[in-house]
């Protein structure tokens, strides 16, 4: 669900039903099982912040409100605020699988330029509000569950970008962090 962006245009593959015909030097079986591969972790992504959110509390949303409820509130809101800046950086290019589109430029700037993942590093945050402010055990072990699969799925979505993008995606990937940002005065 990620890419990166300056006034050019990088999104992912999910839908385009002549993407095959569209990737030169990509065999059709190679180019569908990316396809399904990206839909099958959007789907665990999926179910993963579903669990978050059903499994066991530590106490009940109609008690007052006390500090970590607070904080936890802060940092839904902020984690869900990055999303969406996120997502309008994205622009047009938005899709909801990692697969690179074969039409799609390297994104570089705006919030791209900070974090080359900020829609999993804005999940995370909201996930990590949400255990501060009602979490139990359950939750804290689901957050380092999803701590590991957006590090997983970045892995992948990063090697994605690598092939298509060659030596633009590896300068980009030197001077911008994942998930943290890189603040070096020596690049």
């Amino acid at each position: 669900m990620e890419a990166r962006g300056d006034d050019r245009t990088d999104g992912v593959e999910g839908d385009d039903p002549d993407l095959a015909a569209k990737t030169p030097g990509a065999p059709d079986a190679e180019v569908r099982q990316r396809q399904q591969l990206g839909w099958a972790l959007v789907s665990l992504q999926a179910a993963l912040l579903i669990a978050l959110v059903l499994l066991p509390k530590r106490r009940g949303l109609d008690l007052p409100p006390d500090f970590l409820d607070l904080l936890g509130i802060a940092l839904m809101i902020a984690g869900l605020a990055l999303v969406l800046i996120a997502f309008l950086g994205m622009g047009t290019a938005l899709t909801a699988t990692p697969v690179p589109m074969r039409s799609a430029a390297l994104r570089t700037g705006g919030i791209y330029s900070v974090v080359r993942h900020p829609i999993y590093v804005g999940l995370l945050i909201a996930a990590l509000g949400f255990t501060v402010a009602v979490g139990s055990i359950w939750q804290v072990i689901m957050l380092v569950v999803l701590g590991a699969f957006f590090a997983g799925k970045a892995l992948w979505e990063d090697r994605l970008l690598a092939e298509k993008h060659g030596v633009a995606w590896f300068d980009y990937a030197d001077h911008v962090g994942g998930f943290w940002p890189r603040f070096r005065s020596d690049r």
